[in-house]
């Protein structure tokens, strides 16, 4: 009755909650944060170039919401403007980023297809590299490595798709054939290269015709003990998830499944493949089995972190030791990131509007805009809205229609989270510092914006050692990768913090913009100094 009573009143365009509260000053003696050097932390120069590109922009008419930094690859100096398919301010219009991939027609403009805006058009080239090729990196993973969770792994591998090893060597050929798509230009492994910690390092993805979507690629390592997949987690399985982009106009583009099947039907080597493993011709389910059954191989956490956990004191650095205990303690990590043996990933199997996208967005609005095309939208509906529309920062809403879901986003695991910048469900923190900061302020205001979210009052060296502890969570595998990603994370973070507000996180301001929410501003509980023991080093040895 709830549910139904507020969905009338969005409808009807209820308005939202006014009130505020004013918050209370910072503890007294509370300790000031360590802050660089304003030689360290500036506005960066614009790179060269960057200012015609911005002109070029202007003057063709795309706004600055359609605009992506891109500071990610390469040399951590470098930075580059990324056009994105921008969307008509009239909610009549609702128009999908291609001309020749058809419509989601508002209510207003059904069967009425458009052609998009010039600005659309202008081009984002080279950004989308030849679908990678297989190499050691996307091996299956053997299990039987520090920090495996023999019994998670079992209690995640469906009854209806047991795992054979010829079903994974097809799932893993499958995953990499680039075949699939309508074009022959994108794989999986396009938005999850193995060489990337199994994403791609954009802010939002690229699909075929070097369309932009609207989210940013999660890694599928450690995927298969994930109770949800997809930011919003639209699927409930890794089959589903397998599914969907092969059929999505901006990822691999078929029209329907079969036409992915056609791909493939003359591959004399497939033929052989799928009766061997299935004992029947290629089908699209199965190919979707098998691409999952890879995937579930693909769990990996022989971090130094789990060595410590095991007993090893002197796995972890002493800057790393001290990150561990502000994220059990001071960081409020551990409230939905907890890292133990029940719970290896860091996750909370939640759903969270930690204000991210109320930076560019006003949720209540965007849902009463959002609601009439959710009603009516099956899986592939929203799978269309989550990547192509404005409606994508709606988040889990698109999924479940419930007013607590708007604008929530999944909890992501922290596992080698060093090598798979940038972050967030729309890629705008292009290092863990920028993830920090936006944490310390307590994230963006708006009105449903999570409970738990609170300004931290971390000083600079505590954001150090916690983004320290956050890079001993890589694999073995992938360390030498997270050694340069997070040194030109770190170089980065010293000239250019676009997300860092000392005053907010110390409750000093809290009248400025995005600070100030209907809900008020209040200041963290003093936590223990020492919390390293909470939630964490359970049946090792001490």
């Amino acid at each position: 009755m709830i549910r139904v009573r507020w969905l009338a009143l969005l409808l009807a365009g209820g308005a939202g909650c006014k009130s505020a509260q004013t918050a209370p000053d910072a503890p007294a003696g509370a300790p000031p944060p360590a802050s660089p050097p304003a030689s360290e932390v500036s506005s960066a120069p614009a790179p060269a170039g960057e200012g015609a590109k911005r002109e070029k922009v202007e003057r063709e008419g795309v706004t600055p919401r359609d605009v992506q930094l891109d500071a990610t690859e390469g040399d951590a100096s470098l930075v580059r403007w990324q056009v994105i398919t921008p969307f008509p301010a009239s909610n009549d219009d609702i128009v999908r980023p291609t001309a020749n991939a058809g419509v989601i027609e508002d209510q207003q403009a059904a069967d009425r297809p458009r052609e998009p805006p010039a600005a659309a058009k202008v081009p984002i080239a080279d950004f989308l590299p030849p679908a990678p090729k297989p190499g050691p990196l996307a091996e299956p993973i053997p299990a039987d490595h520090a920090g495996y969770p023999a019994d998670l792994a079992k209690l995640a591998m469906p009854s209806d798709n047991p795992q054979t090893s010829d079903k994974v060597a097809l799932g893993k050929k499958l995953f990499f054939d680039a075949r699939l798509s309508a074009d022959g230009t994108v794989s999986c492994a396009t938005c999850h290269d193995p060489e990337k910690g199994f994403a791609d390092a954009l802010p939002t993805s690229i699909g075929i015709g070097k369309q932009l979507g609207q989210r940013n690629a999660p890694t599928v390592l450690n995927a298969a003990l994930a109770e949800t997949q997809f930011w919003d987690g639209r699927a409930p399985t890794l089959e589903e998830q397998a599914k969907l982009p092969i059929t999505n106009p901006i990822e691999m583009g078929q029209k329907a499944p079969e036409d992915a099947m056609k791909a493939i039907a003359g591959d004399a080597t497939y033929q052989a493949e799928f009766q061997k493993t299935f004992g029947r011709a290629p089908n699209f389910e199965d190919v979707a089995r098998a691409i999952a059954a890879y995937e579930r191989t693909l769990i990996a956490l022989d971090a130094r972190f789990d060595r410590f956990l095991a007993g090893d004191e002197k796995a972890l650095t002493a800057q790393e030791r001290r990150g561990w205990t502000l994220f059990n303690g001071k960081g409020n990590c551990m409230s939905c990131h907890a890292l133990n043996r029940t719970q290896p990933l860091g996750i909370d199997g939640k759903f969270h509007n930690i204000g991210v996208a109320a930076r560019k967005q006003d949720f209540v609005q965007l849902a009463r805009d959002g609601l009439q095309h959710v009603l009516k939208g099956d899986l592939e509906t929203v799978d269309r809205m989550a990547l192509e529309t404005k409606f994508s920062e709606l988040g889990r809403f698109l999924v479940t229609k419930q007013q607590n879901d708007i604008g929530a986003f999944k909890t992501m695991p922290l596992r080698n989270v060093a090598v798979t910048a940038p972050y967030f469900h729309d890629g705008s923190a292009p290092t863990l510092w920028d993830v920090m900061d936006h944490y310390n302020k307590g994230g963006e205001q708006n009105p449903f914006l999570d409970s738990g979210m609170e300004r931290l009052g971390l000083s600079e060296a505590e954001i150090d050692d916690l983004v320290a502890f956050m890079g001993a969570l890589t694999s073995q595998r992938f360390e030498a990768q997270a050694k340069g990603a997070m040194a030109r994370q770190r170089a980065l973070s010293r000239t250019k913090r676009p997300l860092r507000d000392t005053a907010v996180a110390l409750g000093k301001n809290t009248e400025g913009p995005g600070v100030k929410g209907p809900f008020g501003d209040l200041h963290p509980e003093s936590r223990a100094k020492d919390a390293a023991e909470i939630g964490g080093r359970m049946g090792g040895a001490r």
